[in-house]
């Protein structure tokens, strides 16, 4: 999922669930689990939802597994 969100920059969550054939609520299930870490990010354009890759925090993170290596 990140690396298709990497790829195309920003999706919904319909275009990732198709991308993927995953079903509807698993991809809502990662995303929302992915938003709560803030690993992606949301943007709004109209009624959709928009999510892309957060890359502070998956800076921050690396930064973090290599201090803890």
């Amino acid at each position: 999922m990140l690396t298709l969100l990497e790829e195309q920059k920003k999706l919904t969550v319909t275009e990732i669930y198709v991308k993927l054939r995953i079903e509807q609520s698993v991809a809502s299930q990662h995303l929302a689990i992915l938003r709560k870490a803030e690993i992606v990010e949301t943007s709004r354009s109209g009624k959709f939802i928009f999510y892309s890759v957060n890359k502070n925090r998956i800076n921050e993170v690396s930064v973090l597994i290599n201090d803890l290596a």
